[in-house]
């Protein structure tokens, strides 16, 4: 073969920014980050969105609503209540469509401002900091703490370890009780398990969850950002130019170098990075950002503010980290409605619109029908026709309702025989046998379509009318 294909060559070199060094100050022999407390803008917002989050994750489960715990995912009763709403198996349907809107939420999310969720309100990041803030109160500074691990054990680091260490389990424990009260009685939770009285399997998920939640906060942290989630894996499929991210500007901060206050950089061939490395210190996963944009970045905006602070004391413009694009670090216009975004949008309001549509039109109540699987019809005495059923009436609300049933569209005279008005207990499920019996002269086919028709009639409010569609069989002619 005489074909070739040609093969263009790329003159221009990929700029890669390397760090300084290759040694990590920031990490001990056991690699270990110890992270620096920084305050600013970013660093307030995520403490208070943190703090509401977990206030209201701590709160719920004691809330009492109607003489019962107002959130309560009682598994064994296969019952999810919600305040005033009731859901089960049934409702799977709603489960679904809330998990494919939280799924979309975050790439719409990611899509247009990056990893933010991970920075802000992932558990495991508001959970990692609250232990970051112990070992603060407890061991003192970073710079402390590396000085306190590098020391041989003396009696003062045997207590504040200890210290730290009993803080960290009695939180978990009180995260996991929390957690595991979401799905018992939270007030008998607490009684039963500090007086030894729990379950077995109660008392499994309560130290499960305490294990869990102590070893993944206290011990493994970033790893668990860095390595184990799967969002760090595939955000990137997300990302495009136009999408914000926390970011180094390398055409203002290049060349990096320190310098006195008073010193004009550009006299000294050197940017507005001074190679302070506290934008290293302050993150929590331990990067660099200033290498460029990396996977282990989870957005928290800790060197933001940590970069923002040495800006202003140096006397230059804050900025030099920030969230901006791609696009614009290379000296365009970023695009904020573009075809990615919008679609996610779309698809996220069509989501929101239907899930929102099935909860309103959600009856609180359903009915099976089980036809009787000895025969499909009878003919008595009479020399009628005779269908049996059982109707399985189930109340999805919190309150004992009173129903009413018959038949629609099934023949011009038909016999009722069983109870037309069923009082159904909340959260109960009533078995109605019922037959129907119909003259042949009103049959016109082997098989008729009709209707069982249930009805509820709530005080002072209209009546819920749910049609299930059932055959009544005839005799062959």
């Amino acid at each position: 073969m005489t074909d070739k294909i040609d093969i263009k060559s790329d003159t221009n070199p990929v700029k890669i920014q390397p760090a300084k060094s290759t040694s990590h100050p920031h990490k001990s022999g056991r690699n270990r980050i110890y992270v620096r407390a920084v305050k600013g803008l970013y660093q307030t917002v995520r403490r208070r969105m943190g703090l509401v989050f977990m206030a209201a994750f701590m709160c719920l489960p004691w809330i009492p609503y109607n003489g019962k715990q107002a959130i309560l995912f009682d598994l064994p009763n296969q019952e999810f209540n919600i305040f005033s709403l009731t859901l089960w198996p049934q409702d799977l349907m709603l489960l679904a469509w809330i998990f494919i809107i939280a799924a979309f939420a975050l790439f719409f999310v990611t899509t247009f401002i990056g990893r933010v969720w991970c920075g802000y309100m992932c558990p495991q990041t508001v959970w990692t900091f609250i232990f970051i803030w112990f070992e603060e109160k407890i061991e003192g500074t970073r710079h402390q703490r590396m000085k306190l691990d590098a020391q041989p054990m003396s009696k003062q680091k045997f207590f504040k370890k200890a210290l730290k260490h009993t803080c960290w389990i009695l939180f978990s424990l009180h995260t996991s009780l929390t957690f595991v009260g979401y799905f018992t009685n939270i007030a008998d939770l607490y009684i039963d398990f500090f007086t030894f009285n729990t379950g077995f399997w109660i008392g499994f998920w309560v130290l499960f969850f305490t294990a869990c939640t102590y070893g993944n906060a206290g011990w493994m942290r970033e790893i668990m950002c860095t390595h184990i989630c799967p969002y760090a894996r595939f955000q990137a499929a997300m990302f495009d130019k136009d999408t914000y991210t926390v970011s180094y500007d390398a055409n203002r901060g290049e060349s990096r170098g320190p310098r006195s206050r008073k010193a004009d950089p550009a006299k000294l061939g050197l940017g507005d990075c001074i190679d302070c490395n506290l934008c290293v210190q302050v993150c929590p996963t331990g990067i660099d950002i200033r290498n460029g944009l990396q996977y282990e970045c989870i957005n928290c905006g800790a060197c933001i503010d940590a970069c923002d602070g040495v800006m202003d004391k140096m006397g230059y413009k804050k900025g030099l980290i920030r969230y901006t694009t791609e696009r614009i670090l290379e000296g365009g216009k970023s695009h904020i409605l573009r075809g990615k975004l919008v679609g996610y949008g779309l698809v996220l309001v069509v989501m929101t619109s239907l899930f929102a549509n099935a909860l309103v039109t959600r009856k609180p109540f359903d009915l099976d029908i089980i036809r009787d699987r000895n025969q499909l019809y009878r003919e008595n005495f009479d020399g009628h026709i005779e269908n049996t059923f059982t109707l399985k009436i189930l109340n999805k609300s919190q309150q004992d309702v009173i129903y009413h049933l018959s038949a629609d569209e099934l023949a011009e005279e038909y016999n009722w025989l069983g109870d037309k008005t069923v009082l159904v207990h909340a959260g109960d499920v009533a078995n109605v046998p019922v037959s129907l019996v119909v003259a042949p002269e009103h049959l016109h086919e082997k098989k008729t379509n009709f209707y069982f028709v249930i009805t509820m009639k709530p005080d002072d409010a209209e009546p819920i009318t749910l049609y299930e569609e059932s055959r009544f069989f005839n005799r062959l002619r």
